[in-house]
């Protein structure tokens, strides 16, 4: 109820962006979605519902006008234009080495899972997918989900739970073997630039170094990184064009 979405945007199954396309509000269908047989909730995978979607109001995007006034709320407190627009094109560029990096870091990761199998202790399993189960009941929790109309099956995040386990148990070996530990000087570098996203960086990178624990996930994303570049330096790559649309859209 009083959900909304953005038609073609790819969050809803096809039948909804099909059964939304010309309606008007008020109006209300029932229509029948068929849930594909690998979808996320196991127990609705490869079965059929019926659902009722009352539209109650549609709204359409309005671009504004660029101008100082769009400039100065974007940030550039004298609204000049040409700053705006650096600072945007310095943030875009900044967001496509994220994803690069992202994909690049990915595959690396995935190229060890399929290097190395290994069997996995049950107990680190159960640990590791209650502690998504809890994340993720969290999070629907702060975007004011009620979680007794949307219980969570242990059963969804265990493909994750397998392959966090595993990668932490590879990754934690060979940091060992390779002495990829990170320096501090490479943990730094990493706070600095997660801290690149918000208004005053500078003001970040203490935070960062006044929570143990949020410093330590970073210490984590380092140790990941100095494991990539071994993988990296042991593989041979190649090139491959990829469009912004496609690098920036849910395929990244």
């Amino acid at each position: 109820e009083n959900f909304v979405f953005t038609l073609g945007e790819g969050r809803m199954l096809p039948e909804f962006d099909a059964a939304a396309r010309g309606m008007s509000p008020g109006e209300a269908k029932t229509f029948a979605v068929r849930f594909p047989d690998n979808y996320h909730g196991k127990e609705v995978a490869g079965k059929e519902a019926s659902y009722r979607l009352a539209l109650k109001g549609l709204e359409e995007p309005q671009l504004p006008e660029l101008d100082a006034e769009f400039a100065k709320q974007l940030g550039v407190a004298d609204g000049d234009l040409a700053k705006m627009r650096s600072e945007i094109r310095a943030n875009v560029e900044r967001e496509v080495k994220k994803r690069v990096d992202a994909r690049i870091k990915s595959q690396a990761l995935q190229a060890l899972l399929d290097a190395a199998p290994i069997d996995l202790p049950k107990s680190l399993i159960e640990t590791e997918t209650q502690q998504l189960l809890e994340r993720a009941a969290a999070d629907l929790q702060a975007r004011g989900v009620k979680l007794e109309k949307l219980p969570l099956n242990p059963a969804s995040f265990e493909g994750a739970a397998k392959r966090r386990v595993a990668l932490g148990l590879i990754i934690a070996e060979l940091a060992r073997a390779e002495n990829l530990q990170p320096k501090p000087a490479e943990v730094r570098s990493i706070v600095e630039r997660e801290a690149q996203s918000y208004e005053s960086p500078a003001e970040v990178v203490k935070w960062f170094y006044m929570q143990p624990q949020r410093l330590s996930e970073m210490e984590g994303v380092a140790l990941e990184a100095n494991v990539v570049k071994w993988v990296l330096s042991k593989a041979k790559g190649v090139d491959k064009p990829v469009s912004f649309d496609e690098l920036m859209g849910s395929g990244a």
